[in-house]
């Protein structure tokens, strides 16, 4: 069984990232989960935790660290790493190499070679923009798998592709990639 880095951004899918996290701890990996500042605003931290058993982060600031090098830690810890659910943000700074939250910072000091998932989830329109696809591309030239969004109805009311895939594909997506080893 692997070791699963779980990070979340900002997106109203991130409630099917529980399920996800449960789903993979069920069937015997460890997940640990961080979160950006905005997604913990949307989901809690103690409901990744409750779920895998394992901490949940958000900051390395504040009562909420552990110590002073929650990432280097927590990149130590990656047998993979999965990004889900992706914001246009995150996607963004990840392709730039931005390193300004502990998600950010986290992911740039996971070793090499550590497998890597990628799960966009936003509004059609935004998934759409050049920037958004460019932004996709650099990930994947970086070595970054990438879980296609779906199509369907969103939160926002619109139509289209970006929605998060379903917990399920993503766990398939990661048990093919562990396969690979």
């Amino acid at each position: 069984m692997a070791d699963i880095l779980l990070c979340c951004s900002a997106s109203v899918s991130v409630y099917k990232v529980c399920d996800l996290a449960s789903k993979l701890t069920q069937a015997g990996h460890r997940v640990r989960t961080v979160l950006t500042e905005n997604a913990a605003k949307l989901v809690s931290p103690q409901l990744f935790e409750a779920v895998t058993g394992e901490p949940a982060l958000v900051s390395e600031w504040g009562d909420a660290r552990r110590s002073a090098m929650d990432h280097i830690e927590l990149s130590r810890f990656a047998g993979i790493v999965v990004v889900a659910p992706c914001s246009a943000n995150l996607a963004a700074r990840l392709a730039l190499g931005m390193a300004g939250d502990l998600v950010t910072t986290t992911l740039l000091a996971v070793p090499a070679g550590v497998p890597r998932l990628v799960c966009p989830a936003m509004n059609p329109n935004m998934l759409a923009q050049p920037a958004v696809a460019r932004n996709l591309a650099q990930l994947e030239a970086d070595g970054w798998r990438l879980v296609e969004p779906g199509t369907g109805a969103m939160a926002c009311g619109d139509e289209g592709r970006g929605r998060l895939a379903e917990p399920a594909e993503i766990q398939a997506e990661i048990e093919r990639f562990l396969a690979e080893g």
